[in-house]
């Protein structure tokens, strides 16, 4: 999360406030600590039943407006306010079955995730892999910790996820504020050459500025210029029928009837012609029996390259691209600084150098500071809590955390770009949007009341025009 916060806000708007991350990230790492070693007593000072209640309001609310969302945007709202009622609704009921069910489904959250970023970091080994395996084991701990019932027999387990919130998100902000301290450019885009870097960061002023909009009601119109994510599914690019597999078809691989293996393919097209598709030069095997040491990311797995020249040609040769996702916000003059400098390695690994990963690099390159340009009006801090509080935030968050400790492939390129889509591009909050629609529905129920009275005048003025004729008569 810290670097897509680098990424959305720029380094020159967070170096001049990096005290000011330090000193809340402290205040939000020590009263972390003090209200996970408060639970631990099993004397609860944490207040939590207003703390319920609040959950209980939020997870209301944000069910009331989840329907003024636009497709993923929706759905995340209606999981989010779902989940907040279910933990609120498990909270209030007290006694030691809510907590208990509580303790079980955070504990099974660690454990999977645990699991997952340890077996997935030995399969690929990538280069911090052994951290990753580290980092796994701490959550296989909390599992763990939250699995059995001492020291409070699962009462604490809400102070217990509050506390390492807190203190997660503090750590977060101290690493935050470390980093953007002395920075020049940004590294979570740097291209790797010095002089590039500042040259990069010495053009950031010619950049484009603020906007005028500062949020919109749907995604890009067909004609209108936009940067466009285009994605190959593993079903939809299959040769032949694919054998359905939930989630494994959806973000790893499909398989055919005949056993041949897809994996998808993504690309990137701007409106300036840059066009960024990377495919091996020579076809990998991708039969079951290799497939497995394919994945590893090491040397002897790279092949040499080929970047596409259009989307037209690689459509023609191959099929259109099954999804697009298209983004207004974004920096021309940074995606051609990245590109010119990545093209020029046309190394391909199917695992940390593939097409996938490719785009994702060049997005995030090219949404550099999107959110200063959209919200940097605001003033203050108003830019960083309104990125910080998105929730498409958190979900592009533990994409790139899946991404880096697996690898970058279609189905996770398409959800991290709609992800960014809704953090470079902003859609109305839901109560604003729900104000709108209550405003448009007054004024069109005055419209059709002052038509039906002048309908209704009409025809009166008609009947008494009839009946003095026919009085005359």
């Amino acid at each position: 999360m810290v670097r897509l916060v680098m990424i959305l806000l720029g380094v020159d708007y967070l170096r001049t406030r990096w005290r000011s991350l330090q000193r809340i990230g402290c205040v939000s790492l020590l009263l972390g600590m003090v209200v996970f070693i408060d639970a631990l007593d099993g004397a609860l000072y944490f207040p939590i039943m207003p703390f319920a209640f609040l959950l209980l309001l939020e997870g209301l609310a944000t069910l009331a407006v989840a329907w003024t969302g636009m497709g993923g945007q929706r759905t995340l709202r209606y999981v989010k306010g779902l989940a907040f009622c279910f933990a609120a609704a498990l909270i209030l009921a007290g006694h030691h079955h809510g907590h208990f069910i509580l303790s079980m489904i955070f504990g099974t959250l660690f454990l999977a995730d645990g699991l997952l970023q340890i077996v997935s970091a030995r399969v690929v080994r990538y280069r911090t892999w052994k951290l990753a395996v580290i980092g796994g084991g701490v959550e296989i701990a909390l599992a763990i910790f939250f699995y059995q019932p001492y020291p409070t027999h699962y009462v604490g387990t809400v102070p217990y996820c509050l506390g390492l919130g807190l203190m997660f998100g503090g750590w977060n902000l101290l690493l935050l504020s470390t980093r953007v301290r002395r920075l020049v450019s940004n590294p979570a885009v740097a291209s790797g050459d010095a002089e590039a870097d500042v040259a990069s960061s010495a053009a950031g002023a010619a950049a484009p500025g603020r906007l005028a909009a500062v949020e919109w009601d749907g995604p890009p119109a067909a004609d209108e210029a936009a940067l466009t994510v285009h994605v190959w599914t593993p079903v939809g690019s299959a040769k032949g029928e694919a054998r359905r597999q939930p989630i494994v078809d959806r973000y790893i691989a499909a398989v055919d009837r005949n056993g041949v293996i897809s994996t998808g393919h993504a690309a990137l097209e701007s409106p300036e012609g840059i066009y960024i598709s990377l495919y091996p030069g020579v076809e990998i095997d991708r039969s079951p029996d290799d497939f497995a040491r394919l994945l590893r990311a090491t040397r002897e797995n790279d092949v040499p390259g080929v970047f596409q020249p259009d989307y037209r040609t690689e459509a023609k040769a191959w099929c259109p691209s099954t999804v697009q996702v298209r983004i207004r916000n974004y920096d021309p003059a940074r995606l051609r600084r990245f590109w010119d400098s990545y093209r020029q390695d046309t190394t391909y690994n199917l695992t940390y150098r593939n097409c996938s990963s490719s785009v994702s690099r060049a997005l995030e390159a090219a949404i550099e500071g999107a959110s200063a340009r959209v919200w940097g009006g605001l003033g203050g801090w108003r830019p960083f809590l309104r990125v910080i509080t998105t929730p498409e935030l958190w979900v592009a968050a533990q994409l790139r955390k899946r991404a880096a400790t697996m690898a970058w492939t279609p189905g996770l390129t398409l959800d991290y770009a709609r992800a960014l889509s809704m953090l470079a591009d902003p859609r109305p909050s839901g109560w604003t949007r729900m104000a709108r629609l209550a405003v448009r529905r007054m004024v069109r129920s005055r419209q059709q009341w002052r038509e039906e009275a002048r309908h209704a005048q009409a025809g009166q003025q008609g009947a008494d025009d009839a009946a003095a004729g026919a009085l005359r008569e």
